[in-house]
């Protein structure tokens, strides 16, 4: 049991696992998680940049969910670790509002962004005489400026509101990063007014997203069905199943988690779900997005084999010099 002193405005976090043999390995398997959504979702970002032909609203979009999920999993795997092996699990009042203003950005944004990347497959197959239009430039800086936005926004709100509650129970939270629903669970006041402000905002930014994509994606199969190019009907499908797969991957879990009412949750129950969309899904991510892609595959051949490219020509450019 952790002793706590009541004059510290600390939190302390009980972490995901036990401080055992089965727990180190346990996080040593989350680090590896770790490692790889940071290496694939690096790739994604440089790997969109530095190729001509991924410059496009679906994967300029695409590189802007990779950023997301590279901040959304740093912000609760390093310090997780770092209270495991130091053995301690304090948080500063401070840290615990940062911690949570992090977390929820990205989540509301990413799902703010995932509709705005189903709207595109929307308008690119059902409506491709108007994509150039629809889907431009401008259009496409604006999704992404009003995802991080709207997510600040909606995270400030939230983060505030949890940091002005009176804490007069234990202040043991029993979660490994500042979920605010945890946090909650320690208030010495009635917090339905919260409680219902949750419902609300889970619904604007990711049940309302989530059916909008669904009703994107009832219009796109069916356009896809209709297509008379197998090649293109093909095409299609593989893009937009790999995109449905990772809105699945990230809707679900977190839809469940927080649109339950509070007498139907469980702290072990909320924790192995939380493990799904804040670790498990950047780490899926950029794997599905490149193993299922044939334009990503073909860009992470050309990019590798530039380096090679450009000393051949700087040699033929050195040889017809000396000639």
């Amino acid at each position: 049991m952790e002793r706590w002193n009541e004059t510290s405005t600390d939190f302390i976090l009980l972490g995901l696992f036990s401080p055992n043999q089965t727990g180190l390995l346990l996080l040593l398997l989350i680090l590896l998680i770790f490692f790889l959504a940071s290496v694939g979702n690096s790739t994604m970002i440089h790997l969109i940049r530095l190729d001509p032909r991924l410059h496009t609203p679906m994967y300029f979009l695409l590189s802007q969910l990779s950023l997301m999920d590279l901040m959304y999993i740093s912000s609760t795997v390093p310090k997780m670790a770092f209270d495991f092996f130091s053995g301690q699990k304090s948080i500063s009042f401070f840290g615990c509002g940062v911690q949570s203003f992090f977390f929820l950005t990205m989540a509301c944004s990413e799902g703010l962004l995932l509709a705005s990347m189903a709207y595109d497959r929307y308008v690119a197959i059902c409506q491709p005489l108007h994509y150039p239009i629809r889907m431009s430039k401008g259009m496409c800086v604006k999704l992404i400026i009003g995802s991080w936005i709207l997510g600040s926004i909606n995270s400030l709100a939230h983060t505030v509101y949890a940091l002005h509650i009176p804490y007069c129970r234990s202040r043991v939270i029993n979660h490994f990063f500042c979920d605010v629903p945890a946090m909650l669970l320690l208030a010495c006041m009635d917090t339905w007014v919260y409680e219902y402000m949750v419902f609300v905002s889970t619904s604007l930014f990711l049940l309302v997203p989530f059916l909008g994509i669904t009703a994107s994606y009832g219009r796109v199969l069916h356009a896809i069905y209709h297509m008379r190019s197998k090649e293109g009907r093909k095409k299609a499908f593989t893009t937009c199943s790999t995109h449905l797969t990772v809105v699945t991957f990230y809707y679900a879990p977190f839809v469940y988690t927080y649109l339950r009412p509070r007498s139907l949750r469980s702290p072990a129950e909320d924790k192995i779900l939380a493990v799904f969309y804040t670790i498990l899904t950047p780490m899926l991510n950029p794997i599905i997005y490149s193993l299922r892609n044939k334009e990503v595959l073909g860009a992470i051949i050309r990019v590798s084999q530039r380096p090679c490219s450009v000393i051949h020509t700087d040699d033929l450019q050195a040889k017809n010099r000396c000639n």
